[in-house]
C-alpha cells in the first residue's frame, strides 16, 4: 500500500514539474497555481483511500503497523551485588639489617638483589678501639687479680682493714664485668641476616661508618605477601573474617579468589576506613609489594529478586517509573505500561519491588519504540 501511495505522489510531482516550465510572475497566477494544485492533491489523496478500502476488503489483516520487539520472562534470580576497593600489595616480612654497637664498614658481604639465608653473613665492622679497650682492661684485670690475691691472704691471717680487703675485690670484679661488656661488643662486629629473604635496598656502603641501630641493609622476604585495603566504615557489616574476596591485579594480568584473613579493629579518623588484609602465597615472586590491586567483595545478595535490565526502565515526568510488558489479546500481543518501584541495582540490572509479577513477559529490545496499545511483532 506505501508503494502505491509513493507512485501516485510521483507521478503528481512530475505532471506538476511539467506544467510548471513556466513560473508565474503575478501574485494572482501564484494563488490560481496553488488552487490547482490543492485540487489535485484532494483527488489523488481521495483515490488512496479507495485503493486502501479495496485491499483492507481483500486482506483485513494488510496494513496494519506491528512494532518488531524481543521479550523476557521475568523469573526469580540470585541478586548479587559487589563492591571495588583499591588495594595494595605488601609484606609482612621487611626488616633492617643493623648492628648494636657503632663502626666503620670492613666489608659489605651482600648486594641488592641478592638472596640470602638467615643466619648468613652481611657485614663486618671495624672494631679496632674496642680491641684496644680489652687489651687495656686485661692488663689492668691483671693487677687487680694480683692485688685482690695478696689482700686475701693477708684478710685470712687477720692483717690489714676490711675496706682494704672490699675494694681490692671490688675493683677486680668491675674490671671482670667491664672486659666481659667489650667481649660481647667485639662478637658484636659481624652482622648476620635475622631471616631468609632478598637484598632490596642497601644503606650503608663499604668504608661508611654505620651507627648503632642505623639500617645497612633491608632485607625482603616475598614468599609470603598480603594485599591490604582501606574500606569506608558504611562496609563494615558487610565483610567478615574468613570471607572469600575476588582479588585482580591488572600490572601482571592475574585475577584470584581468597579469605579475608585479618580486619582492622579501629576506623581511621582521617578518612573514616577500616583495614582490610588478605593473604597470597608467592612461592615465585612474580606479587611484588606495592602494587596495586583491586579488591572485589559481595555487599548485598537478595535469594528471588525480580530483576529487570536498567535500560527498560523509563520515567515519566512526575517521576513515576514504568516498563512496557506484552499482553496477549486474542491471537495478538499487545503493549501494556507497568508502573514499578525499583530497588537496588548492579551491573546493569535493577530489582523491582512492585509492580510485576513472575512470569509476565517484559519488553526489552524496542521497549522505547512501543505506545500503550501497540501491536507487537515478536522477534
Amino acid at each position: 500500500m506505501r508503494y502505491i501511495t509513493l507512485l501516485f505522489l510521483s507521478s503528481l510531482i512530475l505532471f506538476s514539474c511539467q506544467r510548471s516550465e513556466e513560473k508565474p510572475t503575478t501574485v494572482e497566477a501564484w494563488t490560481k497555481l496553488l488552487t490547482e494544485k490543492k485540487k489535485e492533491l484532494n483527488s489523488v489523496q481521495k483515490e488512496i483511500t479507495e485503493i486502501e478500502e479495496e485491499i483492507k476488503k481483500l486482506d483485513p489483516e494488510a496494513g496494519i503497523l506491528r512494532i518488531l520487539v524481543s521479550l523476557d520472562t521475568i523469573k526469580p534470580s540470585l541478586f548479587q551485588r559487589y563492591v571495588e576497593i583499591q588495594s595494595s600489595v605488601q609484606s609482612d616480612d621487611v626488616v633492617n639489617v643493623s648492628s648494636s654497637i657503632g663502626g666503620r664498614v670492613l666489608r659489605l658481604a651482600v648486594k641488592e638483589g641478592q638472596n640470602v639465608r638467615k643466619g648468613q653473613l652481611v657485614a663486618s665492622l671495624d672494631l679496632e678501639a674496642v680491641e684496644k679497650q680489652i687489651q687495656e682492661l686485661e692488663v689492668s684485670l691483671g693487677l687487680a687479680t694480683t692485688v685482690f690475691e695478696r689482700q686475701d691472704r693477708l684478710w685470712k691471717q687477720n692483717i690489714g682493714s676490711e675496706i682494704q680487703y672490699l675494694e681490692a675485690k671490688n675493683n677486680k670484679e668491675r674490671l671482670e664485668k667491664s672486659l666481659e661488656s667489650l667481649r660481647l661488643q667485639l662478637s658484636k662486629g659481624n652482622v648476620y641476616a635475622p631471616i631468609s629473604g632478598v637484598v632490596d635496598m642497601e644503606f650503608t656502603k663499604q668504608g661508611e661508618m654505620a651507627a648503632p641501630g642505623q639500617p645497612i641493609v633491608q632485607l625482603l622476604n616475598t614468599r609470603q605477601v598480603k594485599v591490604v585495603a582501606d574500606v569506608p566504615e558504611n562496609y563494615l557489616s558487610s565483610v567478615r573474617v574468613g570471607d572469600q574476596v575476588n582479588i585482580e591485579l591488572p600490572a601482571i594480568g592475574k585475577e584470584m579468589s581468597r579469605k579475608i584473613s585479618l580486619l582492622g579493629r579501629s576506623i581511621d579518623p582521617a578518612n573514616r576506613t577500616f583495614k582490610m588484609e588478605v593473604n597470597i602465597p608467592n612461592s615465585d615472586g612474580t606479587i611484588k609489594p606495592n602494587l596495586l590491586g583491586l579488591v572485589k567483595f559481595k555487599d548485598l545478595e537478595i535469594k528471588d529478586a525480580l530483576t529487570v535490565p536498567l535500560n527498560v526502565v523509563q520515567e515519566e515526568v512526575n517521576g513515576n517509573k514504568f516498563v512496557f510488558v506484552a499482553s496477549k489479546d486474542g491471537k495478538e500481543y499487545k503493549a501494556t505500561k507497568k508502573y514499578i518501584s525499583t530497588g537496588e541495582s548492579y551491573e546493569g540490572q535493577v530489582v523491582i519491588e512492585e509492580g510485576l509479577t513472575e512470569n509476565e513477559l517484559l519488553i526489552t529490545d524496542g521497549s522505547r519504540n512501543v505506545s500503550v496499545g501497540d501491536l507487537l511483532n515478536i522477534q
